[in-house]
């Protein structure tokens, strides 16, 4: 049988009083709450199978509202997502939707949104897509590759991160059109990939990561790299997906 691996974990983190992450695998989402420990959910590779995170904008109104809403919506089309196009054409659907959840000015959620970044896993080939700052990265016994492209001003000297986004699903009073980034990639078995948040890759540096997902397996990495996001203040909500391709 061949397949994919899912393990995933979303928690508010130390500092936040609540989460507005979510994560989509498949049909499956989890929204704005928190998990234990992972879960990991196994999928027949076929149908084109979306993993996404979305991380609901800090300081805005309803971010759990817009991640929650972009996810429930990457899970009802999922499967629909066989082409860059169609991915391209799903996460503009997806900011669309958000502005015209917030478009009541009496709602208060006129100015929410999120970040979004994910893979479409399909025999031969992965689609990679982000808008903002929540990254992919492929595992290989080279070392953490990003695929996703962060939408971020440049850094300032000495910085490693900033909070700053250039663009994200929704977040301002008046509708602002996305430019996803949306990539193939071949796939093979075996392959890992890791989905996060920032609320992961600011606290922890990039080296740290890779040394994770090199020593352990699929759900025992997904806890490490939630503990040593922890180990480093939890200072935001922290959500990852490790993703592998696997012929049983």
């Amino acid at each position: 049988m061949r397949y994919v691996a899912v393990s995933a974990l979303s928690h508010p983190g130390l500092l936040r009083e609540r989460n507005e992450d979510s994560l989509v695998a498949g049909p499956w989402t989890l929204c704005a709450t928190a998990t234990e420990s992972p879960q990991t959910l196994l999928f027949p590779l076929g149908t084109p199978l979306a993993v996404a995170v979305a991380d609901g904008l800090g300081g805005h109104p309803g971010g759990d509202v817009a991640s929650s809403l972009v996810v429930r919506r990457i899970a009802s089309i999922g499967p629909a997502l066989s082409s860059e196009d169609a991915v391209r054409d799903a996460v503009n659907a997806c900011n669309r939707a958000v502005y015209a959840a917030g478009d009541d000015e009496r709602s208060g959620l006129t100015t929410m949104g999120t970040t979004i970044a994910g893979v479409v896993v399909q025999p031969g080939s992965l689609l990679v897509f982000n808008v903002g700052d929540s990254r992919v990265f492929a595992a290989s016994p080279d070392g953490l590759r990003r695929l996703s492209v962060d939408d971020s001003p440049p850094l300032e000297p000495g910085r490693r991160t900033t909070s700053i986004v250039t663009q994200c699903l929704g977040g301002s009073p008046a509708y602002r059109a996305v430019r996803p980034h949306v990539t193939a990639e071949p796939v093979s078995f075996g392959d890992r990939y890791l989905i996060c948040t920032d609320g992961l890759t600011d606290p922890v540096p990039q080296e740290v990561l890779d040394e994770v997902m090199r020593e352990h397996d699929d759900g025992r990495a997904a806890f490490e790299l939630w503990k040593a996001a922890i180990a480093e203040g939890g200072p935001d909500n922290i959500t990852l997906a490790v993703v592998r391709v696997a012929d049983a």
